[in-house]
């Protein structure tokens, strides 16, 4: 696995993606909902990736479009860390993939559209793309 690390904007959050290929190798997503594109989000996620995220205060989170995937966000300057979802005993997500200082290495992002999946569509297509999220060591929302 290739670590590739950066901040939040404030810098009081930090992440660390764990990955199995170099950065240049994946392609970032772009959702096409209102909300990730006027963040200008771009998110990155592994199967067999691992994203760690290390934080003072909890994170902030919140919920958009149908309601099934939670924004981590600093409670700080409330930059958008990951889209993610809890499971039975596991948190799965993707990182908003411009946090990372290597950012550039990464290939132009695609957009994506899920606004016309079914709910059991979006989960399943998440746990097939998204990988697993450690808060502050926990693998807990």
């Amino acid at each position: 696995m290739l670590d590739n690390t950066g901040t939040c904007e404030c810098g009081k959050v930090e992440i660390t993606m764990s990955l199995p290929d170099v950065l240049a190798s994946y392609t970032p997503r772009q959702c096409d909902c209102e909300f990730c594109t006027s963040r200008g989000i771009c998110f990155l996620s592994h199967p067999d990736g691992k994203l760690r995220i290390q934080t003072v205060r909890p994170l902030d989170i919140a919920k958009q479009g149908s309601n099934q995937a939670s924004f981590l966000t600093c409670s700080y300057c409330k930059t958008v860390i990951a889209a993610s979802i809890q499971l039975s005993n596991n948190v799965i997500g993707a990182l908003n993939a411009k946090l990372l200082s290597n950012f550039y290495l990464l290939q132009k992002p695609v957009v994506v559209s899920l606004k016309n999946l079914e709910a059991k569509e979006k989960i399943s297509r998440w746990q097939s793309n998204w990988c697993n999220i450690k808060i502050n060591g926990e693998s807990r929302i």
